[in-house]
């Protein structure tokens, strides 16, 4: 029985990760849906070109704590269970796949940078924090969201393993996880790797 107790941690936290909470913050704040404008994707860039920055924060907040939540409680609570830092790696995992292919919403999800921002900070609070420096840095540079993420996502594996006995104490399977979670965090940018190239993205706080 115990080790079903991974799957199910798994399963639970890809349901957490289905909450699509840009189309759920649009709708309740009288927003048009996401999905309908703009880049097309459900996530709180996109939401901020409906011009509500309120929405957008909140939306942001909200997919960064479904990835957070699942690593968190793993980690408080898990140990009981025999859950461990494969269990980690796996709900992370788990997480960020029901942001990018949520079963709540025709499995159509955004490209889950801010749910891999909240995995990361459930790692470790410094993981998180180095990213997002990462990423503020990028966009201080060249004013591209797309590009930031990118260049963040590509950079917190390393991170991660340049930290490990410094910082935190790095496992194997978690950082295949956030490896992982940065190649298909490109995949869901192809699109922009392509208009980046054709220099068609635009800057952020540019609507469309």
């Amino acid at each position: 029985m115990q080790a079903l107790y991974p799957v199910l941690a798994a399963v639970a936290a890809y349901l957490v990760g289905s909450l699509s909470f840009a189309v759920m913050v649009s709708r309740a704040m009288g927003l048009g849906d996401p999905r309908s404008y703009g880049s097309g994707n459900p996530g709180a860039t996109n939401v901020l070109r409906s011009g509500s920055k309120a929405a957008a924060i909140v939306t942001l907040l909200l997919d960064a704590a479904k990835g957070w939540l699942p690593v968190a409680l793993v980690r408080w609570f898990g140990g009981p269970w025999g859950l461990g830092e494969g269990t980690v790696a796996l709900v992370g995992l788990a997480a960020f796949l029901g942001h990018l292919y949520p079963v709540f919403f025709r499995f159509q999800g955004g490209k889950g940078v801010a749910t891999a921002l909240g995995v990361l900070l459930g790692v470790d609070w410094l993981l998180g924090l180095a990213v997002v420096l990462v990423w503020l840095a990028v966009v201080a540079a060249m004013r591209y969201s797309s590009l930031a993420s990118l260049v963040a996502a590509a950079f917190a594996p390393f991170i991660y393993l340049l930290g490990a006995g410094a910082a935190w104490d790095a496992d194997t399977p978690v950082a295949a996880a956030i490896a992982a979670m940065a190649v298909l965090l490109a995949w869901r940018h192809r699109g922009n790797i392509r208009r980046l190239v054709e220099g068609q993205e635009p800057r952020l706080g540019k609507k469309r």
